[in-house]
């Protein structure tokens, strides 16, 4: 996309709907030499924040993941991007198969000491359908086991931590106030709106999905002026669950009594007590009036938390 559509597009967006002084206007950017040749005029059309999908600082690695750049060519990237913009995040993938504490803890001070005020730092995973999937299928290579990955887990909270970068969602770490307020929208489960091909959007209890062909979405804005391919509503038990799915993988955690006046129900509906009074109990929950959360030692097993404390019927329906 040309930094000129770019800037048409901020502009057309703060003439509807008004930016605050304060708008954080992110990019997502391969670290590519070609995408980076562009930031000086992303930064002037109004593209205040940048994430650069890193993922590694070794060649071989980024082979592996399958990643076009290298790694010279990302700290180039990453080096231009911190020069145009006030707000640089990296994204890296580790857990990968083979490595070890020590290749992790020298890979993740080096993205420590790349000064970004922002890190999404993801654990490698084998989704279905995927080329992963085959290879592990196939035996080209195993994945990292559940118990090195873990270590791994607490490895990075511990670094991150140290270096002033602590985690404020399950796998994302920032300085005190330079959390992504887009993702933080999505994990406090508020409205927003998804524009474009394959855009998702939530907003007045509403899913919506764009058309996700350009030519389909093109297609269908010019026959009824807009690109939604589904509309589907949400239900208030959905949304509830939804919304505690999503908010427990905050550091800040969820109120439940806040949750409970929004979609209609009663608080002992929403968690099950006696689960959150068992894990509290084992230091892997919390509580502080209405608000719970998920402690550190809760987090790596987070999923399997999410499942015993989130009240069945709400998952399910």
């Amino acid at each position: 996309m040309p930094p000129s559509l770019v800037a048409e597009l901020i502009a057309e967006a703060d003439r509807l709907w008004g930016f605050d002084p304060a708008v954080e206007i992110t990019l997502e950017a391969n670290p590519s030499s070609v995408e980076a040749a562009n930031f000086a005029n992303l930064a002037m059309a109004g593209v205040n924040r940048v994430s650069l999908g890193v993922q590694s600082l070794h060649d071989e690695a980024l082979r592996f993941l399958g990643r076009l750049h290298g790694a010279s060519e990302a700290l180039q990237a990453l080096e231009v991007a911190q020069r145009h913009f006030k707000r640089v995040s990296i994204d890296l993938i580790y857990a990968r198969p083979g490595q070890t504490e020590a290749d992790w803890h020298a890979e993740l001070g080096r993205a420590l000491a790349l000064g970004t005020d922002h890190m999404s730092l993801y654990q490698l995973t084998i989704e279905p359908s995927t080329r992963f999937a085959t290879d592990v299928r196939q035996g080209v290579f195993a994945p990292l086991e559940d118990d090195p990955a873990a270590d791994l887990f607490a490895l990075t909270r511990e670094m991150t931590e140290a270096a002033g970068l602590p985690a404020y969602e399950t796998s994302n770490h920032a300085r005190p106030g330079q959390e992504s307020r887009h993702n933080l929208t999505y994990w406090r489960y508020l409205d927003y709106i998804g524009i474009g091909p394959g855009a998702h959007g939530r907003r007045c209890d509403t899913a919506t999905v764009r058309h996700r062909k350009p030519e389909n979405y093109l297609g269908a804005f010019a026959a009824q002026q807009h690109g939604i391919a589904e509309a589907r509503p949400l239900g208030r038990s959905e949304q509830a669950s939804e919304a505690l799915l999503m908010g427990l993988r905050l550091l800040e955690g969820v109120d439940l009594a806040q949750l409970a006046q929004r979609f209609g129900a009663q608080p002992e509906t929403l968690i099950d007590g006696r689960k959150l009074a068992l894990y509290r109990d084992l230091g892997m929950a919390w509580s502080d009036g209405p608000r719970i959360g998920v402690t550190p030692r809760g987090m790596p097993v987070l999923d399997a938390l999410l499942g015993e404390l989130v009240q069945a019927d709400l998952v399910t329906s």
